[in-house]
């Protein structure tokens, strides 16, 4: 497993001042950035676009842009997420679309590629894609809108996706979104994800710092 990544959401950051938000994810250490863009058509909310990361970019920031398309025609926007700055971009596996020639291009245009399984998808609807991917989303959550509960019940497909990765030999991140915290990280990690996004939790830390510290230190499987 690789060792555990700390990816802060920007949804959860004040949206007057994001690049604010996005320099505190800077200081208290955390490399990545979690980006989630929403189109209103997919999830029942709307959220940034292209121009938000390029104006981020020029506004010095150097985090690694994990950013996650919540959208039902990911395709047609890959290039302007990618020229804008996005070092990773994921797509859902839900919407019907080319999902292997999407992601094919994402990485044909020098970014890293993700698959996302809503709550309601199991496992095996990404298992032929496995061998093409960078990471690998698993929602806790409806997506949509911040601050959910944590569903404890996605855990047994963490762990199958982990089992996957081990036994095949893949060497993707394992990722977690929604309702994450410094509790329910601990359920993620031992379910084999390696990599935590975590939006109100982090914004709402009294030690942001300290809160991305005990991620960083979970473990090694």
């Amino acid at each position: 497993m690789p060792a555990p990544i700390p990816a802060p959401s920007l949804l959860a950051g004040d949206h007057a001042h994001l690049a604010a938000s996005a320099q505190a994810v800077a200081a208290a250490g955390a490399p990545w950035l979690h980006l989630d863009i929403m189109d209103g058509h997919f999830v029942p909310n709307l959220t940034f676009g292209p121009e938000t990361l390029a104006a981020l970019r020029r506004a010095g920031l150097k985090l690694f842009f994990d950013t996650h398309l919540m959208l039902s025609e990911p395709h047609r926007y890959i290039e302007a997420f990618a020229k804008a700055g996005a070092d990773l971009i994921s797509i859902h596996i839900e919407p019907a679309y080319d999902h292997a020639a999407t992601l094919a291009r994402i990485r044909a245009l020098g970014c890293q590629c993700g698959i996302v399984l809503n709550p309601a998808t199991p496992a095996t609807a990404v298992e032929h894609l496995l061998g093409a991917v960078d990471l690998v989303l698993v929602m806790t959550v409806q997506p949509g809108f911040g601050g959910q509960s944590f569903r404890a019940d996605m855990m047994p497909k963490v762990a199958q996706l982990d089992q996957w990765r081990r036994e095949r030999g893949y060497a993707w991140h394992l990722e977690v979104d929604g309702g994450v915290d410094l509790r329910t990280v601990r359920d993620c990690h031992a379910a084999g994800a390696d990599t935590f996004v975590a939006g109100t939790s982090f914004f709402k830390a009294v030690d942001r710092a300290a809160f991305v510290r005990e991620i960083q230190g979970l473990a090694p499987r």
